[in-house]
């Protein structure tokens, strides 16, 4: 038989013709992944949503509440220069139709461009309904991929525009990391970690009529029993158990505090209850014939992917710290809003904007911070200088989830949160000038507007230990650098969302205040920022915040510097955010890794010390005597580890673009992976003092400025061991328009 040969350009074309690159996965719906889960009261079950819509009990699912939700996908493939230049995704009412490609309810057809996030579905939704969706992408290597297996979602009983979709609260059930016995009635049982909670086990009781009681909290003694009097507002509970005859479990209630259940409180939600924080139990048994077993915590979280980020470097201590604050945003999540802590249960803007960069950097959720915003907006808090960072909230919610909606949502309801009515000609604004009327009240929704409610300037918390003597005036730099950072993030928000003439205005304005701040503030003899107008006083607040927001011009940057530096943590918890991050906006990052690692009081590490797990209100509780150990704003280094020493912020919306500047001075390595919307961004570094080598991965569609420390001014930059051409920017070298995929660069 004659043989027939085919060319090899054949297979090559056939070979490129049939090549596909993987399928889609991570198919978020309005922001959330798993919107294919069913829980029961907080525990997740084996139920379909299906199967739970026919179900005879109570059930909790994330139902959208959008009657044209977002979609958004991540592309898998992990090769250089890899981008989406189409898409196509369908919609269709039931599971058999959506695996046979059957987009009966919408199919967008192939859609060019590299949109792979906030793809708004094509029709309006039906309320009560399950819907199954899902997409394939097209490559620049014109490659098709395989359909993304279906997601499923199921839309609430009333749908609006927009409305924000969240999961509900979730359970997690825990066992003693250890116990050990205090005395022959007496068994502690300590859970490791502090969490809020609830109580179960098991006893048995020969006859009935004994009493054991229960001892909960957050601290315990030198000797090892439950702390009962443990100061500030830590948690402590004494719970007088009646036993039945014989064996049985038991539900420890815990019953409301007066505190945290007031009228501007979050309550847990019924299908939860009651919780209470707490690490360690100690149980005094009646007599020997009383037997317990089974004790166990309920804890209460909202859904957290431990994964989604992780840290380890050369420095213990860092790494401790690091597992402190990651930790923190996971146990105070428990109401589904950043909240003050268990002393109040209150949401603050203050809190918020922390809670939100921090969780932003340990996990990838974001709707958190969208209902929180809301929330805030319309439950306003007293203090002038928080008010104002809700439009801090806003920006960073649209900048880190790319979704504006709830930011446009919101926008009329933003513009009197900047306190334009509290400014006089030259742009400064004031609280203190008799301009807080009644209407200007009503519009930023704060107090009874009857005139004994205003809004005070607060500089820091708690006053008076915590403000590094700063001098209140009518015109204070603080809250006008706050301003500042209000109007240009308006600025950058009326953009986005197509107000090219507010825009306009808020960025004038904004010129404006730098301006009249510049002028007002700055002592030019001395090179510091005063505390306000009519005082030269320079506090480390008023020059910090300053350093922090841009408002430090360059020839004053080392008489600042120096300042700050001569002041160590004369701050609060809260304070230290915006202290790091002058610092290293300024790359003093030496002096910024000393403060995140100091062993002082002032210190993260002293939370620990202490014994607590959770980050605190106050560094101590000789600073804040009703402080409380589960307050997520002293959870700042996580933000600041990912953002500021790790470097790893977007430049445009959903990591589009990513800044890559790690800021390693004496840390020796670190390593780095954070889940984006897109994909997960790798950085790790090894670092001494003659060379510095950087290891990254970019996820697909994405793009790089990669920044590396410039070791000396002669030093040589390698990409993949080969020399290249980088742009000195300052201390740093500079790469631009870094295509994904993973990299090695080297500076010796």
């Amino acid at each position: 038989m004659k043989s027939t040969f085919l060319p090899l350009a054949f297979f090559l074309s056939f070979s490129l013709a049939t090549a596909q690159s993987p399928a889609p996965n991570q198919l978020r719906t309005d922001l959330l992944e798993h919107t294919d889960r069913v829980w029961k009261n907080g525990f997740l079950t084996n139920f379909t949503l299906e199967e739970a819509a026919t179900a005879r009990f109570p059930f909790q699912t994330a139902d959208l509440r959008s009657n044209r939700p977002y979609f958004s996908w991540i592309l898998t493939d992990t090769s250089r220069q890899i981008s989406q230049t189409a898409y196509q995704l369908l919609v269709a009412s039931t599971q058999e139709k959506a695996s046979a490609n059957q987009g009966d309810v919408w199919d967008s057809g192939k859609v060019s461009g590299s949109q792979q996030m906030n793809i708004r579905c094509g029709v309006p939704l039906d309320t009560n309904r399950i819907y199954y969706w899902k997409v394939k992408t097209w490559d620049n290597k014109a490659q098709e991929s395989a359909w993304s297996a279906p997601k499923v979602f199921r839309t609430a009983r009333q749908l609006s525009d927009y409305a924000t979709a969240y999961y509900p609260l979730v359970k997690s059930e825990d066992k003693p990391a250890q116990q050990r016995r205090l005395s022959n009635q007496s068994m502690l049982y300590d859970f490791g970690k502090d969490l809020f909670g609830q109580l179960y086990l098991t006893a048995y009781s020969p006859s009935g009529g004994d009493t054991l009681l229960v001892h909960v909290g957050e601290h315990v003694t030198a000797d090892g029993h439950v702390h009962t009097k443990p100061g500030g507002t830590l948690r402590y509970r004494l719970i007088r158990l009646p036993l039945r005859q014989g064996e049985h479990t038991y539900a420890v209630q815990f019953t409301s505090d007066k505190r945290n259940t007031g009228p501007k409180a979050i309550f847990m939600p019924d299908y939860i209850g009651e919780v209470l924080p707490f690490r360690y139990v100690e149980l005094v048994v009646p007599s020997g014939q009383v037997r317990v077993q089974n004790v166990t915590r309920h804890g209460v979280f909202y859904p957290f992917n431990e994964a989604a980020t992780t840290f380890t470097s050369s420095d213990t201590t860092l790494n401790q710290i690091w597992d402190l604050s990651k930790y923190s945003i996971k146990a105070t999540s428990f109401t589904g809003y950043y909240v003050d802590g268990d002393r109040e249960r209150i949401p603050y803007e203050a809190d918020a904007l922390i809670n939100q960069l921090s969780h932003y950097a340990v996990d990838t959720e974001f709707n958190m911070a969208k209902r929180s915003l809301d929330y805030l907006i319309y439950h306003a808090t007293w203090p002038t200088e928080w008010s104002l960072q809700n439009l801090q909230v806003a920006y960073y919610d649209y900048l880190y989830s790319g979704d504006i909606r709830a930011v446009g949502t919101l926008y009329d309801e933003l513009k009197p949160k900047l306190l334009l009515a509290l400014a006089r000609n030259d742009g400064l604004i004031s609280t203190r000038t008799g301009k807080q009327t009644a209407e200007f009240k009503k519009s930023i929704h704060y107090g009874t507007f009857d005139g004994k409610e205003d809004l005070k300037d607060i500089t820091d918390w708690p006053q008076p230990s915590e403000i590094d003597g700063f001098e209140f005036k009518k015109y204070n730099a603080i809250v006008n650098a706050f301003h500042y950072k209000a109007l240009l993030a308006m600025e950058q928000i009326a953009r986005d969302l197509g107000k090219q003439d507010d825009a306009a205005f808020y960025q004038k304005r904004a010129q404006q205040v730098r301006t009249a701040f510049q002028g007002t503030f700055i002592d030019t003899k001395a090179g510091l920022i005063r505390d306000g107008e009519g005082t030269d006083h320079a506090s480390l607040h008023a020059n910090m915040f300053a350093l922090a927001f841009g408002l430090v011009p360059e020839k004053y940057h080392a008489s600042v510097l120096a300042h700050i530096r001569s002041k160590g943590m004369a701050t609060s918890v809260y304070g230290s955010q915006f202290l790091l991050d002058a610092l290293y906006n300024a790359h003093e990052s030496k002096y910024a890794l000393s403060l995140l690692t100091s062993t002082d009081l002032r210190s993260w590490y002293n939370m620990i010390r202490t014994g607590s797990t959770l980050t605190t209100e106050a560094w101590d509780t000789s600073f804040k005597a009703n402080q409380d150990w589960n307050h997520a704003w002293g959870a700042a280094p996580a933000n600041l580890i990912v953002r500021k020493l790790m470097g790893v912020e977007p430049l445009t919306p959903a990591f589009g673009t990513i800044q890559i500047k790690p800021q390693p001075d004496t840390l020796r390595q670190a390593s780095l992976d954070y889940t984006t919307l897109r994909g997960m961004v790798k950085v790790r570094f090894e670092n001494t003092p003659e060379r510095f080598e950087l290891h990254t991965t970019l996820p697909a569609n994405t793009t790089g400025v990669v920044y590396l420390p410039r070791k000396n001014a002669r030093s040589t930059v390698y990409q993949d061991g080969k020399s290249i051409k980088a742009t000195a920017d300052g201390a740093f070298w500079k790469i631009e328009s870094v295509p994904s995929g993973t990299y090695t660069w080297e500076v010796r």
